[in-house]
């Protein structure tokens, strides 16, 4: 890794000493900053949900680094998520099954936003929901919180609608919306499931309905058995397919997004380990990237990443410049 100045170990043990987080590269100077519904990120690189713990990587890298941090889904109470086993491996992919495991808006609110904000990051909310009143009852705290934007997942299957994830009826994502966005001023990404025939149909009743921004694409269904058992390995059976393999779909997402909705910021999601890979979203028309799974198993990928795209793009001036101004290649 270019430009680091110390082992993690070393960086890890220095850290822990002092109480302090430490950045393991060398300080730098952005030189490239996106826009994302006029929210200004210093660079196009920020964290997707449910993969960022800051009580982990804060001993690796400086947060305040990173274009965004968008942090794990938080309820309306604590969620115990789903039973284990509920990770598992696939061709150049994982599965997970966590069922959005997290302490709740309240702790939220008093323990991972404050310190976020006090380490300089700038925080994008992410909001989770098993019905309509879940979702409001977040929206309502965070409405005058110190987030700086709110991420929507309307991937969670939603027990108003028959247990189906709102994100795949475009009606129910247009009554829920309704409900949203009426209650808070802060910039609303959507984050859209790729779990559906055409996604650009949901984009559409996202962005007619109050949506700033979409973010895509959430996990893909999939599945691995045991051939001993012939079994699910996950308890939950089916869970959400992440990683390198699923690239292609993003990207894919993005694209048609794009074409369909030529005015709405796209933040890029999915199987993004570098800066080229990165850099291939923002062809396709997104603003912005966030990385996740990529991080799970390299836990400075999305600062790594984001200095690689910020080479990349010294040699594309004219996507730079449209990236700086709002707006996109496409």
């Amino acid at each position: 890794m270019g430009g680091v100045t110390m082992s993690l170990t070393t960086a890890t043990t220095a850290a822990r000493q002092t109480d302090k987080h430490i950045n393991i590269y060398e300080p730098h100077e952005w030189k490239h900053s996106t826009k994302v519904a006029g929210v200004t990120w210093k660079n196009p690189v920020g964290t997707a949900s449910g993969t960022f713990q800051y009580a982990a990587v804060r001993w690796f890298y400086d947060v305040s680094q990173l274009g965004a941090v968008s942090t794990k889904g938080c309820s309306p109470i604590p969620w115990e998520g789903n039973p284990s086993p509920r990770t598992a491996e696939g061709p150049a992919s994982n599965l997970n099954a966590v069922g959005l495991q997290n302490p709740g808006v309240d702790h939220y609110l008093e323990d991972d936003l404050p310190k976020l904000k006090k380490a300089g990051a700038l925080v994008v909310a992410n909001v989770a929901g098993h019905c309509d009143d879940d979702y409001m009852q977040v929206v309502a705290k965070l409405a005058d919180s110190d987030a700086d934007m709110l991420e929507i997942n309307v991937s969670c299957p939603n027990v108003t609608h028959g247990g189906m994830s709102v994100g795949t009826d475009p009606v129910a994502l247009a009554a829920l919306m309704d409900k949203l966005r009426p209650m808070t001023d802060k910039p609303m990404i959507v984050k859209l499931t790729p779990n559906v025939t055409d996604i650009t149909v949901p984009a559409r009743a996202a962005v007619e309905h109050g949506a700033d921004a979409l973010s895509m694409i959430n996990t893909v269904l999939g599945m691995r058995l045991n051939i001993r058992t012939g079994e699910p390995i996950i308890a939950n059976k089916t869970g959400g397919v992440s990683g390198p393999a699923v690239l292609p779909i993003g990207i894919a997402a993005v694209y048609r997004v794009r074409t369909a909705l030529p005015e709405i910021p796209i933040i890029g999601i999915g199987g993004i380990d570098s800066g080229e890979k990165a850099l291939e979203y923002l062809y396709a028309g997104a603003n912005a990237v966030e990385v996740g799974a990529a991080a799970l198993f390299d836990p400075v990928a999305p600062l790594r990443i984001a200095r690689e795209l910020d080479d990349l793009l010294d040699e594309r001036p004219e996507l730079a410049a449209k990236l700086a101004a709002g707006k996109t290649w496409r």
